[in-house]
């Protein structure tokens, strides 16, 4: 037998020395301490490809308004929708596929294409000359990024058990912190040209492309993860075939080709502790897709049409502070909280918290000055804490819910499931807000209070699927 044919175990395990997934293995056996480093690596990923799904949100009143499709003021928001819906749809349309490519080639390759997809597609987005090129940058930039759902898998198979739940924390913080830096670059960078006349000039490519800066930032943080993610290990098992067959003969031959059979898409269908904390997790996830744009959408509308008429830079001071937040209680509170409460509790605390908080927001016109900023800045920061305790939450129950084998498909059938909930997030919050702004006379739930109402009662919603018989798990 040859070195590459060479097999032993290690810690009960067959390990062969040319496959990535049993190397990844031994070095998992060796590990001592919190893995930083790797734990480190996840994030950015994760954050590279994360940036760019909301960044378009405070800018994309006024770059629709440039494009000239909208025939009313009011109808922006309508068209602004479909464009921040485009990257949705593409990721549901191919989710699951990009799960069956990582499941067969690897996560290296999924990971090194989505975040190459950003480089690309988000840097056109930014040059679009028309609302056509915008949608279709926007749709490919989705279409072509598989890596939310494998990056799951991933986190898992990199981690010893013990911190595996650090790993899925990391993904989720990163998530969220990404939905709010994000928005935050797009509010401070778009139209350099207005803000910063005497470092960009409008006849420059800055100038004659406001919206581009931002989306060049985001691109090339994309463009260095991508460098950098040439160097991760990949996890997935590769073993030739005479290698399968002698290893037919170990131990614990039985128990894969049990894990083989218990790993089919059907068996993780029929899993209802799965499928009930997906469809939560989806629910929520519509809900926090059309937050997030209605927020931009409402705050930068004039003032007669019910919004603030802040600044696409104002925007971006709120979420930057947010973002602050944000990170603070990750990283600090929510691992306590949910060891106290668990991620049920905690979510279903999070989600009536949000619903009075909602009710507040259109009354926000009232003030001005210092205490509206005061104000919205608050609110801003615990509706996104509460939001992302509650996805944080739906994550744990997800991976729990499923043998470490089985968490890559069902990763992928949550991001689909996602993807297709998250793509009428937009279009819906933005047709809504369109349809709320024309009402102002009305005299049930007048302006923007209509949309915000409609928002509680998808939040109610998600709430009571919380419940039993709805969700059940045998964890918590």
């Amino acid at each position: 037998m040859d070195d590459n044919e060479f097999m032993k175990p290690l810690l009960n395990k067959v390990c062969y020395e040319n496959c990535p997934g049993c190397n990844v293995d031994k070095k998992k056996d060796l590990q001592t301490g919190l893995p930083i480093k790797e734990v480190f690596c996840i994030w950015i990923v994760a954050l590279s490809v994360t940036l760019p799904i909301s960044s378009l949100f405070p800018f994309l009143y006024f770059m629709i308004k440039d494009f000239k499709i909208a025939e009313e003021e009011e109808d922006i928001s309508y068209y602004a929708g479909y464009v921040g819906s485009a990257y949705m749809i593409g990721r549901a349309l191919t989710s699951v596929f990009w799960g069956v490519v990582a499941d067969r080639y690897g996560r290296k390759p999924v990971i090194l294409l989505s975040t190459s997809t950003v480089v690309i597609f988000n840097t056109l987005f930014g040059f679009s000359v028309n609302y056509w090129m915008a949608i279709v940058t926007r749709f490919l930039l989705g279409f072509l990024n598989g890596l939310l759902g494998p990056i799951k898998a991933y986190a898992c198979e990199l981690f010893r058990e013990e911190h595996q739940a650090l790993a899925l924390s990391s993904i989720s913080t990163s998530w969220g912190i990404g939905l709010i830096i994000g928005p935050a670059l797009g509010g401070f960078l778009a139209q350099p040209a207005e803000k910063f006349p005497s470092l960009v000039s409008s006849d420059s490519l800055l100038g004659r492309f406001p919206y581009s800066l931002p989306c060049l930032c985001i691109s090339v943080f994309a463009l260095f993860v991508t460098i950098g993610a040439i160097w991760l290990p990949e996890t997935i098992h590769m073993h030739k075939k005479d290698e399968l067959e002698t290893a037919s003969d170990a131990p614990d031959a039985e128990e894969k080709i049990d894990e083989k059979k218990d790993s089919t898409l059907m068996s993780l269908f029929k899993n209802w502790p799965l499928m009930s904390s997906i469809i939560v997790y989806c629910v929520f996830s519509l809900h926090d897709m059309a937050y997030s744009e209605i927020f931009s959408l409402w705050a930068v509308s004039p003032k007669s049409l019910g919004g603030l008429s802040y600044s696409t830079e104002d925007v971006g001071t709120v979420l930057s502070i947010t973002g602050i937040g944000l990170l603070i209680f990750q990283t600090a509170l929510y691992p306590v909280a949910e060891r106290i409460f668990g991620p049920i509790m905690v979510a279903r605390i999070a989600g009536v918290l949000s619903i009075p908080l909602l009710t507040s927001y259109p009354y926000m016109t009232m003030l001005s000055g210092f205490m509206l900023s005061f104000t919205l800045n608050c609110a801003s920061i615990v509706k996104n804490v509460l939001s992302v305790s509650i996805i944080t939450g739906t994550f744990m129950l997800q991976n729990k819910a499923v043998d470490q084998h089985q968490r890559g498909a069902a990763n992928g059938i949550a991001m689909t499931l996602q993807s297709t909930f998250k793509a009428f997030g937009p279009a819906c919050g933005g047709a809504f807000l369109s349809w709320s702004q024309k009402r102002q006379n009305a005299a049930f739930l007048p302006g923007n209070q209509m949309i915000f109402f409609i928002l509680n009662m998808i939040e109610g919603i998600g709430i009571l699927l919380t419940f039993k018989p709805f969700l059940t798990t045998n964890h918590y």
